[in-house]
């Protein structure tokens, strides 16, 4: 049997790829990680090579082909569902909440790009940005309120909603925002995933680097 694929970017930089790649993982399912380094000469034809679109992530099981981490995490929900609360009410928080970092908080991507390698990192965000932040800072914190003696997860369980958001909580600790004491250790729990961890392992081995990205902060 063919192992499906997950074309990926960068690991330092990708955040988009970092969440095809936590979800499999979580799931514990084995699969071919083709990288394609962002940013360097000729990556989109490579890109392209896999998808129409021209970004990560990409997966890729048998003749199927999903290019959209949303995507990818409600086609593997259909055969895990798990993936999403069972409850009905958590189930559509935890939907609102996924769909609201896929399609926001465009100020906070600006301004606080992912860099898993970089520590101790000061910004001042703008006034868009720390929207942003508050309105994250929210979510996890109401969140975690409702849902914390169901499990140390967003949602109480694991779910597509720690996917989402686990970039984020990379972002905060590099860029050292401060959050309250709910939200922080909600950060805390998935940057201590061993998943992530490896994530941030693998992430020191790369070679690459986007200059654009490395300045922020410094």
């Amino acid at each position: 049997m063919i192992k499906p694929k997950l074309i990926i970017g960068n690991k330092n930089y990708s955040s988009w790829s970092l969440r095809g790649w936590f979800v499999l993982k979580h799931l514990g399912i084995e699969f071919d990680e083709v990288k394609i380094p962002l940013d360097v000469p000729r990556y989109k034809q490579k890109l392209y090579h896999y998808s129409d679109a021209g970004k990560v992530p990409v997966y890729i099981e048998d003749s199927l082909t999903i290019w959209d981490s949303l995507a990818i995490c409600e086609y593997l929900a259909e055969r895990h569902p798990l993936l999403w609360p069972v409850d009905a009410k958590a189930r559509v928080t935890a939907r609102c909440v996924s769909a609201e970092m896929h399609s926001s908080f465009l100020d906070l991507r600006n301004e606080l790009p992912m860099n898993c390698r970089a520590s101790y990192r000061s910004v001042t965000p703008s006034k868009g940005a720390a929207k942003d932040i508050t309105r994250i800072e929210n979510i996890w914190t109401s969140c975690r309120n409702l849902y914390a003696s169901e499990g140390p997860w967003l949602l109480g369980g694991f779910s597509i909603a720690d996917v989402m958001y686990a970039p984020v909580a990379s972002r905060f600790d590099t860029y050292q925002i401060k959050l309250n004491s709910t939200a922080y250790e909600y950060m805390q729990t998935v940057l201590a995933n061993p998943h992530i961890r490896q994530w941030y392992e693998d992430s020191r081995q790369e070679a690459e680097v986007i200059d654009e990205i490395d300045s922020v902060g410094v």
